[in-house]
């Protein structure tokens, strides 16, 4: 009798307690969108109200915007994508097929079978430079623009051609210009393998849904990014910055200052390519994934950014 009441006690307890939500992985509902090309663009969406749509970099695929999905969802249909080449995207064959013009056209493609006219574009590292290029070349389809880890292509170009460490930093992205992934030192030294790829995770369960996703992107696909859009030429022989036209939206960008790949420098200048406002958070700490390394912040500033946009 006496275990029965402590068990009922037990009961009672656990009941009156929130459950546990389920993680993001299992939330998500799935869709997927037709770009130039008949290539279909996989994409994950959560919640429902203004659209927010996010873009991975190298290497990663839509889960990287768990925390700020999960946040998100109860003001915003937050959909994230797989950028061609990733996971449950297609995968065409061919450096072409790679070029930023098609990259910006798979969000396009995103926002059109949602039955939507524009979006917040959020972007990390190679989503940063397409969220760039789209709110550029589409500012139609652009109500504001995120940006994490990725200068201006203005700035980087800048930073390519004057700054030795940025030089020094961008060797891995030469070996991914010049490099197959069945070389065994093209990614850092190591092989290009799911297990290598996904080795920045810090968190073992979310790791094992990385290695899983990476075993289904194509290695070949990633490097094409490199090959067809990453500037050529450093110091002298870089490429002049190019023109282009400003960015009509406000804008919110967040770096980690222990990014080794993009240099901080190369955010020096933003406001001279803008034509709206810039808030810029800086994180000292994080790397280069400072959507994951420093969630908590980038979570919590972004929902009070998009909060203040949407009270103007």
């Amino acid at each position: 009798m006496m275990t029965l009441f402590a068990l009922g006690l037990l009961g009672t307890a656990i009941a009156g307690e929130p459950a546990a939500k389920p993680d993001v992985f299992d939330r998500v509902k799935h869709g997927y969108a037709v770009s130039e090309g008949g290539v279909r663009i996989h994409y994950a969406s959560l919640g429902e109200g203004p659209l927010v749509v996010m873009i991975h970099g190298f290497p990663d695929f839509w889960y990287s915007w768990r925390t700020q999905m999960d946040a998100l969802s109860d003001r915003y249909q937050v959909v994230a994508i797989d950028q061609r080449g990733y996971n449950l995207s297609d995968k065409p064959k061919g450096v072409e097929n790679y070029d930023m013009r098609l990259l910006v056209g798979d969000v396009a493609a995103v926002i059109k079978s949602l039955g939507r006219d524009k979006a917040t574009i959020v972007g990390h590292d190679w989503g940063g430079i397409v969220a760039w290029y789209f709110a550029m070349n589409l500012p139609q389809m652009t109500e504001n623009l995120v940006i994490l880890n990725l200068p201006h292509p203005t700035g980087l170009a800048r930073e390519l051609r004057n700054n030795p460490d940025q030089i020094k930093n961008s060797e891995y992205a030469r070996n991914f210009q010049t490099k197959s992934p069945s070389d065994p030192t093209v990614f850092f030294g190591t092989p290009m393998t799911a297990e290598m790829l996904s080795g920045w995770v810090r968190d073992p369960d979310a790791r094992k849904r990385y290695v899983e996703a990476f075993q289904r992107s194509d290695f070949e696909a990633m490097l094409n990014y490199y090959k067809r859009n990453y500037p050529r030429g450093s110091g002298p022989d870089a490429p002049p910055a190019p023109e282009l036209p400003k960015v009509k939206m406000p804008v919110l960008m967040f770096h980690g200052l222990a990014d080794t790949a993009l240099n901080a420098e190369g955010l020096s200048g933003t406001w001279n390519w803008l034509e709206k406002d810039l808030t810029l958070v800086t994180v000292p700490g994080a790397g280069h994934f400072v959507q994951q390394d420093a969630a908590d912040l980038v979570t919590n500033t972004l929902r009070w950014w998009l909060t203040m946009r949407s009270a103007k």
